[in-house]
């Protein structure tokens, strides 16, 4: 549970207190004996509140047992929401019980970086453990509260329902399951989605979506959830899309042993736009907004697409298949093409987990972000640092895109290793028919192989609340 309360109507497991440095104080409700022992304390360990610095204090008041720590935020001059997102993380996330947290200065109580950290520290992926991993309880006491849910609580959820997503198994989240899931949050939070199977899929033309999914026995699901939020301005539409690889083997060119186990994270960029579309419908923003999954498996059989097949995509294009391990920017072309063509966005933003290459030019520290709008991109790059996401902008050169030119189709799927995230996304950029548009390659950050500064372990929920501002924000 997290709460802003104004009022103390109960004992706490930890009472914790934040203080910029050299700004240390005791609290004037406690007695007169229990400050003297504080400071007392605070004198001899010489604790003087540099950046994570802490100090814990145990004594009687009014005949209970009462635990204090104090806890050092560093200099002022030097406070950033960065730095507030690192010492809450660090400090909370060491406890467990019900914790009341308090401080003196505004911006060491900002509700809503404690709202993301708090919803950040109790995610937890435990439901096929027998013994469920500890939780927090979180009063944050300030001289006005607030009541119900807000904007940063909801946003908090919709992130942890995307973490969730990408956490789940290839054995339980599958194209269906997919499917079956955004229904019942659409039901939940407040957009339609629709579900269109294998044969409506194949009469649209989207012969790329299909062969990417035909292997599996697992069908192919296209996932379309709308949400009109602005019914002045019908024909002014976001399109999200999202890539819904439920699991990737890498086809007939099979990943290794080690490079297949992460795999059911290759839905990264479905359940970014999911949980992006639970925020927006939940807390009514007034846009319009059409995501779009193309939910399959990339398996093998006797049935899988090949090296060398030739493939006509739903915009009329033909794709040479250099790799069938380059099958994600296939299933986007054909989404990209059913949410410009059916239904008729006015710009896209797509979301993928979509290249190694990625991880190898930016590693884990920020998303690479494609555009063909300067403004676009300023403005999603701002959302970002809002909620402490970093965001890169990578090139867009023409060089890219002949790498991805083949003598017998219109294109090919791959351009080879050099530049490799480049030319996946000039790849993209032929099916956007010169509409503003969007890639973000999520594949170093939509994951954490261990904690790291105000990141947990596991699924991160990258982009959703940085997407939602970025929609609601835009004019």
């Amino acid at each position: 549970m997290f709460r802003v309360i104004n009022k103390i109507e109960k004992s706490y497991d930890e009472n914790v207190t934040l203080f910029f440095e050299d700004k240390i104080s005791t609290c004037e409700y406690l007695s007169e004996e229990s400050r003297k022992l504080i400071n007392k304390v605070i004198e001899k360990e010489k604790f003087t509140g540099k950046f994570k610095e802490t100090i814990k204090f145990t004594f009687l008041e009014n005949g209970y047992l009462v635990t204090l720590t104090y806890v050092g935020a560093g200099k002022k001059e030097e406070f950033t929401e960065d730095r507030l997102r690192e010492l809450l993380f660090s400090t909370l996330s060491k406890m467990t019980g019900n914790i009341l947290l308090s401080s003196e200065e505004p911006d060491l109580c900002n509700t809503r970086i404690l709202t993301e950290i708090f919803y950040n520290i109790n995610y937890s992926f435990d439901v096929y453990k027998e013994k469920k991993n500890a939780k927090i309880n979180l009063d944050i006491f300030k001289e006005q509260k607030t009541e119900g849910m807000g904007e940063d609580e909801i946003l908090a959820i919709s992130t942890n329902i995307t973490r969730a997503l990408i956490d789940e198994p290839a054995n339980i989240i599958n194209p269906e399951s997919l499917a079956e899931t955004a229904e019942a949050l659409g039901r939940e939070f407040g957009f339609a989605t629709e579900i269109l199977e294998e044969d409506k899929i194949k009469e649209l033309g989207m012969e790329a979506f299909l062969a990417v999914g035909r292997a599996s026995i697992n069908k192919p699901k296209l996932i379309v959830m709308r949400y009109f939020g602005d019914k002045t301005q019908r024909d002014k539409k976001y399109g999200l899309i999202g890539k819904g690889l439920t699991f990737d083997s890498g086809g007939l060119c099979i990943k290794p042993a080690d490079g297949m186990l992460g795999m059911k994270e290759d839905m990264g960029g479905a359940a970014t736009v999911i949980g992006t579309m639970c925020s927006l419908a939940k807390l009514g923003v007034k846009k319009n907004v059409i995501a779009i999954v193309a939910a399959c498996e990339n398996s093998i059989s006797s049935n899988a697409y090949r090296p060398g097949d030739i493939l006509t995509t739903m915009s009329g294009k033909t794709v040479e298949v250099i790799n069938t391990d380059a099958e994600g920017r296939l299933t986007l072309a054909d989404a990209i093409t059913y949410a410009i063509r059916i239904e008729k966005v006015s710009e896209i933003l797509d979301v993928a987990t979509l290249t190694g290459a990625m991880m190898v030019a930016l590693g884990f520290a920020a998303t690479g972000v494609y555009s063909n709008s300067d403004e676009k991109y300023l403005a999603l790059e701002s959302a970002g640092k809002y909620w402490g996401e970093k965001y890169w902008r990578m090139p867009l050169f023409d060089e890219y895109g002949e790498l991805m030119k083949s003598d017998v189709a219109d294109l090919k799927n791959s351009g080879g290793r050099w530049g490799g995230a480049n030319s996946a996304a000039k790849f993209l950029e032929e099916f956007t028919e010169g509409l503003p548009w969007m890639h973000l390659d999520i594949a170093g950050t939509a994951f954490s192989d261990k904690d790291k500064k105000w990141i947990k372990k596991g699924a991160t929920g990258v982009a959703v609340k940085t997407i939602y501002t970025y929609i609601k924000n835009m004019i």
